[in-house]
């Protein structure tokens, strides 16, 4: 029997800012509890992400007893970070997230205008509530699968022998950070994860429905905001990982079951 073992989990309050690891990973019908029910919009209501702004990477959302925090780097840059506590407020607006729109509710202007200072541009700070349906794609999963603001999927589960491969192939190390994934696996040899169908443990089954096509944001280094002068690792992806799909890394999942998964949990495979 074929076995993967978790070795990291992520989750991301707000898409395109950096994740949370975390040691146990709580799930609902989104997938990921609390993974990117929060999303930042430029004036027209489109999602702003680090391909266009990559010095998102830099701000940090954490969620507390109080509620969500913004964390960002203090300017000028000093050992103390600038806080900002989030409140929802009542306003309701129509947002876009690829070819989707649904309706979201806007946060008290602090954040918005945090958010807006930082990145010399006017965007607000946008919540999904428990009420709003947006479907994974029905392409590849059955209609009524749900997501919250990721791009299109609940989860992204990739492997840490795909990643060693390839920063093998660049020469220097790779952080799995710049993939975004929830859920990191080991087991087994590199890309295997194109063959895998199906992840199970007692009382949860992950479904992997398509692989993950990989954009400019993989250049972003996700500590410092900035893209790589020479566009790696995406351009050694795209040299041996190019499909008609896209350069692929990593596989979109969706779920059946209950949480949590934890640090060490191991997965049965089918192919």
């Amino acid at each position: 029997m074929a076995l993967l073992t978790v070795e990291q989990l992520y989750y991301y309050p707000v898409k395109s800012l950096r994740g949370i690891a975390v040691d146990s990973l709580d799930l609902s019908d989104f997938g990921p509890l609390n993974d990117r029910r929060w999303m930042i919009v430029d004036s027209d209501g489109k999602f702003v992400t680090q391909r266009e702004q990559p010095r998102l990477a830099q701000v940090s959302a954490q969620l507390t007893s109080s509620g969500l925090q913004l964390c960002f780097p203090a300017i000028p840059p000093s050992i103390d970070e600038t806080i900002v506590a989030v409140e929802l407020g009542s306003q309701s607006l129509a947002v876009t997230v690829w070819k989707d729109t649904v309706r979201a509710i806007v946060a008290k202007p602090a954040s918005s205008e945090a958010l807006s200072r930082f990145l010399g541009l006017q965007v607000q700070l946008v919540y999904m509530p428990q009420d709003v349906v947006r479907e994974a794609d029905t392409r590849f999963t059955e209609p009524g699968r749900r997501v919250g603001f990721a791009d299109g999927f609940p989860f992204l589960v990739t492997h840490q022998a795909s990643l060693d491969a390839l920063s093998r192939r660049i020469g220097s190390n790779i952080e799995m950070r710049r993939f975004r994934p929830n859920i990191v696996v080991s087991g087994g040899e590199a890309f295997a994860e194109d063959r895998w169908r199906t992840l199970t443990r007692e009382g949860l089954t992950l479904t992997l429905v398509k692989p993950c096509s990989r954009c400019i944001m993989t250049t972003v280094d996700p500590w410092l905001g900035v893209k790589s002068d020479d566009r790696q690792p995406l351009r050694e992806l795209g040299s041996f990982r190019r499909t008609d799909a896209g350069v692929i890394f990593g596989m979109n999942a969706v779920h059946d079951g209950a949480g949590p998964i934890k640090v060490g949990d191991q997965f049965e495979i089918s192919e």
